[in-house]
């Protein structure tokens, strides 16, 4: 199978450091991980909307419990902000943001908004296996690509910060009482993670199992299932994410990411679910 880009070419990284400004749909914030500098960090994904340099822009690092009123914001907002090329990671996607200078544009509510722009990133017969297969630190690290089939979400118990994360913690806070600067809670490991299992295009596709590291379904375990036993709690996010969200009447594609380490394992980072168009 040959397999296409996602959106365009794939754009060479600037060979220099200087700042431009980027407009970004952002479609994707992934669940924060530990950092030693600033105690959490967030990467984000989107679609740039300049139509000169078009492709899909990683966001990184980003501290949401740092940001102002002025700079906080969600997915499928559209954003400009100034951004260097990321030297410490060579995925060609990837852009250092100077968080100061970010702007909310708007927010493209309906689906029918979301549609205009990312229906067209979904070309025919781009598979996950192609991506896997082909990737390296100079190929294509985001897609948006649709599962032929989604056999399953596993949901298992979190299995909390490895001993390198949890030094990360450990060094942010002790650097907070150093300086005297104000309590901080650590960041806590989410309680459960989940798993997704599918087919992908490709007619050899033996299957994929990729974890699903969405801020939104971090998000759903703290503010909606705090509550619950393990079991109706692995119950409710089976019924969220499985039923619901990948539902048959939904035009359901993943957000896939690499590891700059490993480019060939990649994770989802969220779910693209608009409601099932007519054609299909």
């Amino acid at each position: 199978m040959t397999e296409l880009p996602m959106f365009g070419q794939l754009p060479e990284k600037p060979a220099g450091d200087q700042e431009v400004t980027l407009r970004v749909l952002v479609t994707v914030k992934a669940a924060p991980n530990p950092s030693a500098k600033y105690g959490e960090t967030v990467c984000i994904a989107g679609l740039s909307l300049d139509t000169s340099r078009p492709g899909w822009i990683r966001l990184y690092p980003i501290n949401f419990r740092e940001l102002g009123e002025h700079a906080t914001f969600k997915k499928y907002d559209v954003v400009s902000v100034k951004a260097a090329p990321a030297r410490q990671d060579s995925r060609a996607e990837s852009r250092r943001p100077r968080m100061t200078t970010l702007k909310v544009e708007k927010h493209l509510r309906s689906w029918t908004a979301r549609r205009e722009w990312l229906d067209h990133t979904l070309i025919h017969g781009t598979s996950m296996c192609g991506l896997s297969r082909n990737a390296t630190m100079a190929t294509q690290s985001l897609a948006l690509i649709r599962p032929r089939e989604i056999t399953g979400l596993r949901i298992v118990r979190h299995k909390g910060w490895s001993s390198s994360q949890q030094a990360k913690i450990d060094s942010y806070v002790s650097q907070l009482d150093l300086f005297g600067n104000e309590d901080r809670t650590p960041l806590r490991p989410p309680r459960f993670s989940g798993i997704y299992h599918y087919l992908c295009a490709a007619p050899e596709c033996g299957g994929h199992k990729q974890s699903l590291i969405d801020w939104e379904f971090v998000a759903f375990q703290l503010l909606r299932l705090g509550h619950l036993s393990d079991t109706a709690a692995a119950e409710r996010l089976e019924r969220r994410f499985l039923h619901e969200v990948c539902s048959p009447d939904r035009d359901v594609a993943f957000y896939v990411g690499n590891v700059a380490a490993h480019p060939r394992t990649f994770s989802v980072l969220g779910v693209y679910w608009p409601p099932r168009s007519a054609s299909r």
